[in-house]
């Protein structure tokens, strides 16, 4: 690390958990963000101030005026910019050494499967089922850790999904591609601004936790928040033996 570089993540290196070899290991990674708005905006701005050296950003909407309220990493001046390159310039601001590479395009399973293949850790910040899906599916097919969340109204969840370990649940062993979802998004039902940024922070946390080999994830866990009482609830999940996706897959 350079002089620059001691001092910038200084805070980081005094954490017994990180210290300098920690913090290389955080420069050297790649996290594939999938979704730049209230939960990838957070996201975002947390793994590039932290010194992640690469992110992708992959989102194909634009910046809206209704966005402003939660999607931190946006401003005024940058509507009707897409979202990646508005998210990309905020972490330029934050830390200009990190290398942000956006993609202004929906993530398909094709894409998927090529950009997951290339990252250390992919966090899921988008706002539907089936690219949830998808993202799941990469990730157990290329045993890449996998960081979830979700918030809608006042009602937030974080799932740790890591096909790297044999115990692990995969996101469809806990919401399986068959069920019967119903999509809940903000355009129709609200958020709570700060929901996003609560579990957006968490999301970038246990990806943070994941690259510099620090403390334990919440691998297995069903966290949900229920943000008008601020209280939290925990569901412990295990890897389905049926599962479409993941069971049966090698440990």
């Amino acid at each position: 690390m350079t002089d620059d570089q001691l001092l910038r993540y200084s805070r980081h290196i005094l954490l017994d958990d990180i210290g300098i070899e920690g913090q290389e290991r955080l420069l050297g990674a790649h996290a594939l963000v999938i979704g730049a708005g209230g939960l990838g905006s957070p996201v975002a701005l947390y793994l590039g101030s932290a010194g992640v050296g690469r992110i992708t950003l992959v989102d194909d909407d634009q910046v809206d005026l209704t966005n402003l309220q939660r999607q931190i990493a946006h401003t005024t001046a940058r509507v009707g910019q897409p979202k990646a390159l508005s998210a990309r310039q905020a972490i330029a601001e934050l830390n200009p050494d990190v290398q942000v590479t956006p993609r202004v395009e929906r993530a398909g399973a094709v894409q998927l499967d090529a950009l997951v293949a290339t990252a250390d850790v992919v966090l899921d910040c988008c706002d539907n089922f089936a690219t949830r899906q998808a993202v799941n599916a990469a990730c157990v097919r290329h045993r890449k850790p996998l960081v979830s969340g979700a918030a809608v109204r006042f009602d937030g969840q974080l799932m740790v999904h890591d096909p790297r370990n044999a115990r692990s649940p995969c996101y469809a062993c806990v919401f399986p591609p068959d069920g019967d979802v119903q999509e809940t998004q903000c355009a129709t039902l609200g958020v709570f601004a700060p929901l996003v940024g609560i579990i957006g922070a968490m999301q970038a946390a246990e990806a943070l936790k994941l690259l510099a080999g620090a403390g334990t994830p919440a691998t297995g866990r069903l966290l949900m928040l229920q943000a008008r009482a601020m209280e939290w609830s925990e569901v412990r999940t295990a890897r389905d033996p049926a599962c479409p996706v993941c069971g049966g897959a090698p440990a």
